[in-house]
């Protein structure tokens, strides 16, 4: 018979008593150290990281041969830009800022919700880039940031397209009031935000050149001066603290060429006794003396100037223009499902090419101007899904099926994927923020 330890008992007895007590003292402090110290869980791939910090490199060059590159007093870190070019769409539930009847300044053709597009699930993706994030758009940062200034849309139909994006955006935040209109369709318009004195204007000029546009009345081609830069936006340059250049789809019609007063060439001229060259070296001279002039001009003066440079918009017309199903497709290629290459590829290598030669010339004025290339093609590329097609007109099928419908597959609906291209206009506005230029 074995002897019982009576302290041994006790100290049991006293352990079980305590134990739920202990676990009921260490579950808030458990608690409190998940709340402030969560356990770090990997980012859904498909999920956009929030402002994310940003990427930096390492300067090698910058360590000494005697120190190991650990060695943190020696190390140099410096922002990567962003390339925007770079990423792929993924699905974002929250949707557009604005919708159809909530912003009033839309072109009716491009207004896709109003006219009866059944689908919606084009509006809810957003441009992810590989490197970094994209934030969403704030309107009054964008104002902020250019109070007080002028920002200019001049080119073609693009740029208006891009440009009634902004005002959409921006009117989110703030009313702008129309101060002035003038040419067929609105093709020259200018708005005003009182709330931070911005002005933002349109001016149509669809080579940036001089130019003589195709008509009923006139020839049946265009005419271009490649020498000598469109008056008609140029003469109010010393008003524009911003400019958004945007061309690219005129070039590709019919067109006669003049440089130093002689016929330089065309494109598609048949019957005409002159040399057919193409478009690319016309596209290429024309922005070249479109950023000369800018440069010349405001470079002369000493007056600075922010230059973007929006690359070329790729179409998605697959077949007849104007029969149904033109482009029908209701949400973005996968990556690698699309290959940009081609004309698309050459015109935005063409552009890309000489905003950084301009770049070069504009250092010479002790960056007082400052240009960049809004980089959108691979983006615009990758979404079949965001064009009118048949619904640039109002409910194409009200009366049923039509084999025979015109198909927009060049422009952009509102909201839609546009509305991105000023979301990377805003983040370059904030780097040249962060950098202010000399005579500032």
């Amino acid at each position: 018979m074995g002897i019982t330890n009576p302290f041994k008992d006790q100290s049991l007895s006293l352990t079980k008593r305590l134990l739920p007590w202990t676990l009921y003292a260490l579950l808030p402090i458990v608690l409190l150290r998940l709340y402030f110290y969560p356990l770090p869980f990997p980012p859904s791939p498909e999920t956009e990281l929030p402002h994310s910090t940003p990427t930096t490199i390492i300067s090698q060059s910058s360590l000494s041969a005697s120190t190991p590159p650990s060695s943190p007093e020696k190390e140099k870190t410096y922002e990567t830009p962003c390339d925007y070019f770079d990423g792929k769409w993924i699905r974002d539930r929250r949707g557009p800022l604005y919708n159809g009847t909530t912003c009033g300044t839309i072109k009716e053709g491009q207004n896709c919700i109003t006219h009866g597009r059944p689908d919606s699930g084009y509006l809810y993706w957003r441009w992810k880039p590989s490197q970094c994030s994209l934030p969403r758009f704030e309107p009054q940062t964008f104002l902020q940031l250019i109070s007080n200034k002028h920002a200019a849309f001049v080119g073609d139909s693009m740029a208006r397209n891009q440009l009634e994006s902004l005002l959409c955006m921006l009117s989110t935040g703030s009313t702008p009031n129309l101060v002035y209109r003038n040419g067929d369709d609105n093709k020259f318009r200018k708005w005003h935000f009182p709330s931070h004195n911005v002005s933002v204007s349109l001016y149509w000029s669809p080579f940036l050149v001089q130019g003589v546009e195709k008509s009923n009345s006139g020839p049946n081609h265009n005419e271009l001066y490649l020498d000598h830069v469109d008056e008609r936006w140029a003469r109010d340059m010393d008003q524009m603290d911003v400019i958004v250049l945007s061309i690219g789809h005129w070039f590709l019609h019919p067109a006669v060429y003049y440089e130093g007063g002689s016929v330089l060439g065309c494109h598609y001229c048949p019957g005409l006794n002159h040399t057919e060259i193409g478009f690319y070296d016309v596209l290429r001279k024309a922005l070249r003396t479109t950023l000369n002039s800018i440069i010349d001009r405001r470079g002369g003066k000493g007056y600075g100037i922010d230059v973007i440079v929006t690359t070329f918009s790729p179409a998605h017309f697959e077949g007849e223009w104007d029969k149904a199903g033109a482009c029908s497709k209701t949400k973005p290629y996968r990556n690698g499902e699309k290959k940009l290459e081609g004309m698309d590829a050459d015109m935005r290598r063409i552009e890309i090419e000489e905003v950084e030669d301009a770049k070069t010339k504009a250092n010479n004025f002790g960056g007082i101007i400052r240009l960049e290339a809004l980089d959108v093609t691979k983006l615009a590329l990758l979404r079949p899904d965001g064009h009118p097609g048949p619904y640039m007109y109002p409910f194409p099928f009200a009366n049923g099926h039509q084999e025979r419908v015109q198909n927009d597959c060049v422009h952009w609906c509102l909201p839609g994927p546009i509305d991105t291209w000023n979301e990377i206009l805003l983040e370059k506005m904030r780097k040249w923020e962060e950098h202010p230029r000399t005579e500032e």
